[in-house]
């Protein structure tokens, strides 16, 4: 395959400019000006358009094994190369829970078939309580990429420690859902004005805070790569700031959500602006921008968490918290960050392919000579509403949205796995 004309934007160098590239074999044989094309090369245009390393999701729920009437790993494939991504890390938290390696094997055996990328993380304790560890070393050598008991917090300190240190052991990241349930009364909505509307009590900031606190020393201690997922608090964020300041291996994540609604988005989209831990303030929000903006929030994921519509019809507290996120994240990171002026369009795409390659020891992030061909190639200026999803769910808030940035063509493995 030859790509022509298009405008490369390469994080990992900080360098953007105008060249050709040619594909073969899977990896990017040629990068330079005016290639020209062999006998029978596909050729694609790329006139007028922007060209970045395939985007990196750290952070997805793909519902296989398990909960297939939400997503499977087919389907939550499709998605994602449609978002332009080409690489992409589940979560453990499936039925059964990804803590053994016979569970493992199969999940990433069964991807072997899809066209992108599947990663898949394992559990930090065995069936998500919190209590017995499991075989890290095991589970690293059949194949996972970072640990997780996402979806539940792990509130043993000296539990965590452990696992922290056998995660720096193993040098692979370890990732945690900071929401201390003994602060939260109805999870998924911030606690606050608007819950008070709704006449139930909620999800309190403090119950992110507190364990943020208490992992970010934990993190400073054990020298791990820790991530604190899907960072929903200004407080949260500057601790993290502080810590990483001292020398801790911390990350952080920001969806999509979080750095575009406020609780009062539960107002207008009800459940579908449910999800955990939940969205808070405009000055929390704005206190993520900024950790995006300075590098204290070095990674964005979606939490890309399908729900049937049936579940999601439920009343305010019945209904399961999470939306999906894979085909709307690289617009919603341009509508609501760059054309703003908070990120530049590098910065963005920074934390959606480079630094989760890097953290995760992907083969993935770069555009360079011999690297592998994935590839994303979207208008950062096309206007477009989202509407239909390739997802087996479509609980999102911003369904109609007025969105900028649509991906044209995805790329992986040096073969066209979406095309607009």
């Amino acid at each position: 395959m030859l790509i022509k004309n298009g405008f490369i934007i390469n994080p990992a160098s900080g360098e953007s400019y105008e060249a050709d590239i040619r594909i073969k074999g899977g990896v990017i044989e040629d990068i330079s000006e005016n290639i020209s094309s062999a006998d029978g090369e596909n050729v694609v245009d790329a006139r007028g358009l922007t060209i970045a390393p395939g985007l990196i999701d750290t952070h997805v729920h793909f519902r296989d094994p398990g909960f297939t009437y939400k997503e499977t790993l087919h389907t939550g494939a499709l998605a994602a190369a449609k978002g332009g991504f080409t690489s992409v890390i589940c979560m453990a938290n499936t039925s059964p829970v990804v803590d053994n390696t016979d569970v493992l094997t199969d999940i990433l055996s069964r991807s072997e078939s899809e066209a992108l990328r599947i990663y898949q993380a394992a559990s930090v304790s065995c069936s998500l309580k919190g209590e017995e560890m499991t075989d890290m070393a095991a589970l690293k050598e059949a194949g996972a990429c970072g640990f997780t008991d996402d979806g539940i917090p792990l509130k043993n300190a000296a539990f965590l420690y452990e696992a922290m240190e056998a995660a720096k052991d193993l040098d692979v990241p370890i990732s945690l859902h900071e929401e201390d349930p003994a602060f939260i009364k109805n999870n998924g909505i911030n606690h606050g004005t608007v819950s008070e509307q709704l006449g139930i009590y909620g999800s309190p900031s403090i119950a992110e805070e507190s364990l943020v606190a208490r992992d970010c020393m934990l993190a400073l201690r054990s020298g791990a790569h820790t991530v604190i997922q899907h960072i929903s608090s200004g407080r949260s964020v500057e601790l993290v700031r502080m810590f990483k300041a001292m020398g801790a291996n911390l990350h952080a994540e920001a969806t999509p959500h979080h750095f575009t609604l406020t609780d009062e988005a539960v107002l207008r989209y009800g459940t579908l602006a449910k999800m955990n831990p939940p969205l808070r303030k405009e000055e929390d929000r704005l206190a993520i921008i900024k950790g995006l903006a300075d590098g204290t929030i070095d990674l964005i994921a979606t939490d890309h968490a399908p729900h049937s519509k049936e579940e999601k019809e439920r009343s305010i507290t019945a209904a399961p918290s999470g939306i999906i996120g894979l085909e709307t994240s690289l617009a919603l990171g341009i509508t609501s960050l760059v054309r703003p002026g908070h990120l530049t369009l590098m910065q963005l795409l920074e934390k959606m392919t480079v630094n989760p390659a890097d953290l995760y020891h992907l083969p993935a992030g770069r555009i360079e000579k011999g690297s592998a061909a994935d590839l994303v190639i979207f208008d950062p200026e096309e206007h477009w509403i989202p509407q239909d999803y390739a997802s087996l769910s479509s609980n999102s808030p911003f369904t109609g949205w007025d969105l900028y940035g649509k991906v044209k063509m995805t790329v992986c493995k040096g073969n066209i796995i979406y095309q607009d």
